[in-house]
């Protein structure tokens, strides 16, 4: 599977709690602009195409691609779907593959949700954090439930699935005000939403009045209670996890999100996209790890990154160069720690055949014991419990490595 990954790093304001690659001047020099990105991201493609095809890596048509931010409908609609259309151009774009864009609810209306479900976008996740007045204006988002809504009638209307993404953990939130989120999120009758742990990013101007003692600090506690909420109240309302954050009823879960947590193959355009490929062609040329000794484990695949600044981005672009800050060859060994802490994170499990004997039988006893995990099908699924100390199973396993 191959996936396309877009950002867009423009918005109208930065939220106090956003530490994302995200800019809110309209233009950034060097051709990264509002108005000129599309040409710019388009202008990428064609340079990662060639890259691709000098290193021997043939991708199938993309399976799902996704624009994130960052602000995506910040930009024209006939932006997005030039971009999209030039990923098929570019690469082709499967049968019934997933095309996403998030959106803030102040930036679309009906005609502009129209116009992307016209030009081949069918899926929308739009950013609605929480239902509640002062939650929302701590985390400094300007709109209201009532955006939201109508964002999911006009997706509704135009034959679009969509999605809403909730944040818990805001300082002052109590647990009734989380209840009021998630039940409002499914009374819009959508059928995937994502519920995220508040992280506070001491760079922040939420982050600089929590050190400064203006806000209380967020709860660990707390946050694992209205995680409970929120499974409780999803599950009850017919929507299952498949990814410690992400809930959906079935057949409606993010194709795009789950690639990445099965590490498939995917190009990341625009500046601080990440880019992922398990080519066997890069490493049968001879690439090397960088410092790596004789006798070490050969790399797998490879990771690269964007340069983050749009203008030194641009500048790349310009000058016809792939506009990466940097690269990565992942070892065996490496790979084999990502696919534990990737396979635990997804109802579906960590195939536990895929690690061989790396893992001790007794490890995974002492984790079913625990009640972190059951195996099924030879796969470990955390629990609830799990979910909620999944950093203490990886540990644990990665411990067991070594």
């Amino acid at each position: 599977m191959f996936e396309v990954y877009i950002h867009v790093p423009f918005c109208m304001r930065r939220c106090g709690y956003c530490d994302f690659n995200t800019y809110t001047a309209i233009d950034m020099g060097a051709g990264a602009s509002r108005g000129n990105y599309a040409n710019m991201v388009i202008r990428e493609m064609a340079i990662v195409r060639d890259w691709q095809e000098r290193h021997g890596i043939v991708e199938p048509p993309a399976g799902t691609v996704f624009f994130g931010g960052g602000t995506p409908t910040i930009l024209k609609a006939a932006d997005l779907v030039a971009m999209l259309d030039a990923v098929r151009e570019t690469w082709g774009i499967a049968d019934n593959a997933e095309i996403t864009t998030e959106a803030n609810p102040d930036t679309v209306n009906a005609d502009y949700v129209r116009e992307l479900a016209d030009g081949g976008f069918n899926r929308i996740s739009f950013g609605m954090q929480s239902a509640v007045p002062h939650v929302l204006k701590t985390l400094d988002r300007t709109h209201t439930p009532e955006n939201v809504e109508a964002g999911i009638s006009a997706a509704n209307a135009a034959g679009m699935r969509s999605s809403v993404d909730l944040i818990y953990g805001a300082p002052g939130e109590s647990l009734d005000d989380w209840r009021t989120s998630v039940n409002t999120a499914l009374d819009l009758g959508v059928n995937h939403i994502s519920a995220y742990a508040l992280t506070v990013a001491p760079n922040t101007t939420m982050g600089r009045r929590i050190a400064a003692g203006m806000l209380p600090t967020p709860d660990d506690d707390d946050e694992a209670a209205k995680y409970e909420i929120a499974d409780a109240l999803l599950s009850a309302a017919g929507l299952e996890w498949y990814e410690i954050s992400n809930w959906a009823r079935p057949g409606y879960e993010s194709r795009h999100n789950l690639g990445y947590w099965r590490n498939v193959d995917w190009a990341g355009l625009g500046p601080g996209a990440h880019s992922h490929y398990d080519a066997p062609a890069l490493f049968e040329r001879g690439t090397a790890r960088r410092g790596q000794a004789d006798g070490e484990d050969s790399a797998t695949a490879l990771r690269s990154w964007d340069i983050a600044h749009p203008r030194l981005w641009g500048s790349a672009i310009s000058e016809g160069r792939i506009p990466w800050a940097g690269s990565e060859n992942i070892t065996v060994e490496e790979n084999l720690e990502e696919t534990i802490m990737l396979g635990l994170r997804i109802r579906g499990g960590l195939d536990i055949a895929r690690l061989g004997n790396a893992i001790a039988e007794t490890t995974w006893r002492e984790l079913e014991h625990d009640g972190l995990i059951t195996v099924e099908h030879h796969h470990a699924i955390p629990t609830l419990r799990g979910r909620l100390l999944n950093d203490t199973i990886i540990a644990k396993l990665l411990e067991s490595l070594d």
